[in-house]
Order: C-alpha cells, then structure tokens, then sequence
C-alpha cells in the first residue's frame, strides 16, 4: 500500500481507501462488512468513510464496530453531514445546530472519542459559509474532529470558504469527497486546480462507475444476478450505456495487457493524478478489496495514459 498527504496536512491515508455506501448497514451482511474491513486493515489501508445518512446511521454503526479491533491512531476515520437524518427543519443542512447534534450522534455510532475527517456531505445554501466553518473550527478545538472537507462543492464555493477562513482565521478544508473516474471527469477543468491552489486534495468517490469500470458488465439491458445494475441501486444506469460499454471492452485489452484486472487499471488511472489523495471503493467480499488494493502499486507509463486518453475522448 502507498500513502499520500490529505490536503496541505501532515497526516497521511492510504492510495486506496473503503467506504461504506450501499453496502454496509443493510445491503451487506455484518460479518461479511466486517470482515472485509478487518481484510482492508490488513491489506494496508488505514483510511475508512463512511456517512450519517448511509443507512441512517446503521452504516456508521458497522464500521464503528469494525475498527474496534484496530488501535485507533492506526487509521484515519471519515464521515459526513448535511443530508435529513429526521423530519424535523432543522434535522439537515450545515447550521450550526444541525452539525454540532450530528457530530456528537455519529461519535457515539462510531463508539469513537473523535472523527479524522468530518465533511460537508454537499453545499448548504440556506446557511452562510462563515456559520459552518465556525461549528467546525469549534469541533476542532473541543477535540472531537481533526480535519474537515466537503464533498461535490464547486469551485466558487471552494474558494469562498478558503477566503473566508483565511479572514476570520478558521481552519480550512483539506479534502473534497469528489466524483471521478474514466467516465465521469468533470472535477478536471477546474475543481483539481482550485483545491490544488487552497490545499485541497481529492478524495475520490465511484472510480469504477459504480461497478461499470469493472468489466462485468456486456449489456445495458441485461445484467448479473444480484448485481447493482440489477437492482438499479444509486445511479448505475447512468453510465450503463453502448458507448460506455464499448470503451470498457476496449480498455479491458489494455489491462489483459498488462497483466491487471479491469478495476485495476481504472483505479490507477485516477491515482495518476497527483492531487488525488485516495480513491474509496466499496466491497462486499475480502476478495473484491484485496483486488482493488492491488491497484495503489501500479504506474501507468505515459503511453499507456495516452491510448487510455484516446479510447475515452473518441
């Protein structure tokens, strides 16, 4: 396993991280969530997300019972807030009030003293930037968080909370939890250099596409038993079309070439990013993270990337 800086910090998590979305808390079985977890920990991965929202705090609590068999300084332990975790008004959003209640309720689902990394899950437009930086600058000194990080900001909205914080002298985002990979790579014309510029690294969410990037599928209509395109979870199908599929088979040569699974060659392919921080797969069985681990010892040559490049933009 290799280790990159998160953001402008001195901390370090591992190229590829596990994450916990439509898998842990009910999709998957606890003891094989567990498991997985405790085979990521071996592998060397010492970076584990999670979220309030998944599963309404069942996911927090899988990997809460997981990582007890870790020394806690050993790992670097994410989660998030903004979405509705009640019916109420203020049971959502980036208030103070909302943060503040759901930083203490995912340390408790956590069975943990504090969080390493606590993110906006998404921008909140109803509450000022000024009043989430200083619920979070005030975390960070009561000790409960370490960093802090958002997730699908834009650009403006990054460079707004870094002006912000450099004028009221609060901490700074050093992550954004950000969507990326082969068929998605919207993040490159301007999010990669804005957070390069304020210290941000990219913590990349869906680098396989949801599962497309692995190869297992061959057809947008007809899918694997058991599969997420089969029980159309998140937005799979989205990227479930002919042309899509065409560039996978092509780019699955490659990989045969190299010797590399299909899900291999795509995660490093966002690693070649210098900006990227870690990439979070998700993973059901010990199998499928010892596969993806595998991915953080592989370069890409530079011809490589260029027939990679040309099978993507034709």
């Amino acid at each position: 396993m290799k280790y990159r800086h998160l953001g402008s910090t001195g901390v370090k998590v591992s190229t590829v991280s596990l994450g916990s979305w439509l898998t842990y808390g009910g999709y998957v079985a606890q003891e094989n969530a567990i498991s997985t977890i405790h085979k990521a920990y071996d592998l060397g991965i010492n970076f584990f997300d999670t979220a309030n929202v998944y599963m309404r705090g069942e996911a927090e609590k899988v990997v809460g019972k997981a990582i007890k068999a870790f020394p806690r300084e050993s790992i670097v332990l994410s989660t998030k807030v903004f979405f509705p975790m009640g019916d109420g008004p203020n049971d959502r959003g980036l208030s103070r009030k909302h943060i503040m209640e759901q930083a203490n309720a995912s340390l408790k689902r956590l069975n943990t003293d504090y969080i390493d990394l606590y993110y906006c899950h998404r921008f909140d437009p109803e509450t000022p930037i000024e009043e989430t930086l200083r619920a979070f600058d005030d975390l960070i000194h009561q000790g409960k968080i370490n960093y802090i990080g958002v997730s699908q900001w834009t650009a403006a909205q990054i460079t707004e909370a870094a002006h912000i914080a450099d004028q009221k002298l609060l901490n700074h985002f050093v992550a954004n939890q950000s969507k990326y990979n082969m068929l998605s790579r919207e993040i490159e014309a301007e999010i990669i250099p804005t957070s390069a510029a304020h210290g941000v690294s990219q913590v990349c969410w869906s680098p396989l596409a949801e599962g497309v990037l692995t190869g297992k599928y061959s057809s947008i209509s007809e899918f694997p038993v058991g599969s997420r395109a089969a029980e159309n979870k998140g937005g799979i199908r989205t990227y479930l079309t002919e042309l899509n599929l065409s560039k996978v088979n092509k780019l699955k040569k490659i990989a045969a070439e190299l010797g590399v699974s299909m899900a291999q060659l795509a995660l490093a392919w966002v690693l070649r990013q210098e900006q990227v921080a870690s990439v979070v797969v998700g993973a059901s069985k010990s199998k499928q993270i010892a596969d993806n681990a595998k991915a953080a010892d592989i370069t890409l040559s530079t011809e490589t990337l260029n027939l990679i490049e040309q099978i993507l933009t034709d």
